[in-house]
């Protein structure tokens, strides 16, 4: 969970319960599960997303351009306030994803994205993407918009470090007290028993790989978490308006 360059595919499916079952199976037949998933338990990962007043990053993403990005806040679990995080700008441009991230104090953190000036270069930060996250916030005035967390399950192929599979669940969201360290909660974005299958890679998909997913009849989908929890705010702000008026 160290990287912080990174250029690829991804690839998302949505699967019930039984299939992911089966593709769990497959899974551990041809790749290794994570260091962080002892006996295939889920690990947890929040995020916060910032946005412009007015959300035009959700809003130009939800459009589809060739190129979009966005901006968030990373941990792994909840974290205290001198704990490390990551900030991360995540990039597509025709289909690939570009992250660049770098770790910081989850302080410093928070301190960055409200003032747009760096903190002092420590030996565990990425100067490149320092440079990079002070531009991106010269160009957008970003606030917090929303608290977005799930469990993951996650694997590597055994011979090919390229290809990464993960399996999100429990999506959750908030819209209100958007600060990881204030704990882990929120409103579930998908039905219970239904998980997020990514396939993140640079390279062709190996054929038992693609095997498996024509052989279970998995097909691709568009899929944002983000994108999917904004169109559900949205609809709800209209809604509460309609009965309002």
């Amino acid at each position: 969970m160290a990287i912080e360059v990174f250029n690829r595919f991804e690839h998302k499916y949505l699967l019930d319960k039984d299939t992911f079952e089966r593709v769990i199976k497959i899974m551990d037949e041809h790749m290794v599960i994570d260091a962080h998933n002892p006996n295939h338990k889920p690990y947890t990962i929040a995020n916060i997303y910032f946005d412009t007043p007015d959300d035009y990053l959700i809003r130009t993403s939800l459009s589809k351009p060739e190129y979009k990005e966005k901006l968030r806040l990373r941990s792994y679990g909840v974290p205290k306030a001198n704990e490390k995080v990551f900030l991360e700008i995540k990039k597509k441009f025709k289909g690939i994803v570009n992250k660049r991230r770098t770790a910081l104090a989850l302080s410093d953190a928070y301190d960055f994205v409200r003032t747009g000036k760096a903190p002092e270069l420590k030996e565990y930060m990425n100067k490149q993407v320092l440079s990079e996250l002070e531009y991106f916030l010269k160009i957008y005035d970003l606030l917090p918009k929303l608290y977005l967390a799930y469990d993951r399950i996650a694997y590597f192929e055994k011979d090919n470090q390229d290809l990464r599979i993960s399996f999100d669940m429990n999506i959750r969201s908030r819209r209100y007290d958007l600060a990881l360290e204030h704990g882990d909660y929120g409103k579930k974005l998908l039905p219970d028993g239904v998980y997020l299958m990514e396939i993140k890679t640079s390279l062709a998909k190996p054929l038992w790989l693609t095997k498996m997913l024509s052989e279970l009849d998995i097909k691709r989908v568009s899929f944002s978490k983000y994108g999917t929890e904004f169109k559900y705010a949205v609809n709800n702000i209209e809604e509460e308006y309609r009965e309002a008026v």
